[in-house]
């Protein structure tokens, strides 16, 4: 397994200081609401009473699934998923214009997509294989390939801290990754797998319901444990492993992790279980329309910035609530207090 220490985030003077200074502005107790609660949890992650966001960065991580090439579970080919990452590429996705609006860098990673990119300018080659295998025939990766894909997710993020990022978000993209990122939710969240299956991308209720047969196939074949290698390994895809790792290694550098969607919290799902202290670090920018994205959400206790209906995937949801984020930490360091205003307490 992955090898990281992360710190409880367990500073009570801090937590004492910081509330202060939170309640010593010219505003009512709470009236920023959910603001208040985002100044106070980064700057515990930075231990700082005056928290600053450097250099925002979302990673997508890109991968293919064995499962798609049947035509199963996704009504879209699985060449979808290279032409997107071209398509990152150019800097026309979504993820990009609204990364680019908030100005927060974007990288694009071939974590295992089954297309031969060649030399891309732009494009990071982590590539694990040329996609998983058929999960109904066998698990999706070997528990080395994970492991491989946990430790490259890893080494990128460090390489984006090294480079100055303190505040990191994941995207992903994959055709067929929403049935991966439901199997694992089933195996760890232990709900029904028709509480977990939703649409994924341009599903209609015909294909969903072969969608939801072909899943229950992959559960009565396969045969897990709680360990969160074997589950990853056996329903996973490189993105989302990649993504993982990635996460882990964000929480032992306290950097501030931004939680996008399904996919993406599927995958913190694997990181809470190898290190229950990641979640401390972990803003979830936005509720999935996506089904089964609000229990995950319940399970882990989480409270999402925004909920606006959206579940693109890319990345969007971080790069959309990032401004929230960053009002945060505005107002803890700008706004005037009672005392420095000269206004009269209550």
């Amino acid at each position: 397994m992955i090898k990281l220490e992360i710190d409880k985030i367990d500073n009570p003077e801090l937590k004492g200081e910081l509330q202060q200074k939170i309640d010593q502005k010219t505003k009512p107790i709470g009236s920023l609401g959910q603001l208040e609660e985002l100044a106070l949890q980064i700057g515990m992650i930075q231990q700082s009473t005056r928290p600053i966001l450097k250099k925002p960065q979302i990673l997508v991580f890109a991968g293919d699934h064995g499962i798609a090439k049947e035509g199963l579970v996704n009504p879209y080919p699985q060449e979808v998923t290279f032409q997107m990452v071209l398509n990152f590429l150019s800097g026309k996705a979504a993820v990009n214009v609204l990364a680019q609006q908030n100005n927060i860098g974007v990288k694009v990673i071939d974590a295992g997509v089954n297309h031969n990119f060649g030399k891309i300018p732009g494009l990071i080659d982590a590539k694990i294989a040329f996609g998983t295998k058929n999960y109904l025939l066998a698990p999706a990766m070997s528990e080395t390939e994970a492991l491989m894909a946990l430790e490259k997710g890893a080494d990128l993020v460090d390489e984006v801290f090294n480079n100055g990022t303190n505040i990191i978000g994941f995207g992903e993209m994959g055709i067929g990754n929403t049935s991966s990122a439901a199997l694992i939710m089933q195996a760890i969240c232990k709900l029904p797998l028709k509480d977990c299956v939703g649409l994924g991308t341009g599903t209609n209720p015909e294909q969903f319901q072969k969608k939801l047969k072909t899943l229950e196939k992959v559960i009565d074949f396969q045969h897990t444990s709680n360990d969160p290698l074997s589950i990853l390994a056996t329903f996973g895809g490189f993105e989302i492993a990649q993504i993982c790792g990635g996460m882990l290694k964000a929480a032992e550098k306290r950097m501030v992790i931004l939680v996008d969607g399904f996919i993406s919290t599927a995958a913190l799902l694997i990181a809470n279980k190898i290190n229950p202290n990641v979640l401390s670090y972990c803003i979830f920018t936005h509720c999935s329309e996506e089904k089964g994205h609000q229990a995950m959400l319940k399970h882990l206790k989480a409270k999402p910035v925004i909920s606006l209906g959206m579940r693109l995937g890319e990345g969007s949801g971080v790069a959309v609530a990032y401004p929230i984020i960053a009002a945060a930490c505005t107002f803890l360091n700008e706004m005037a207090s009672f005392e420095s205003a000269g206004v009269s307490k209550a």
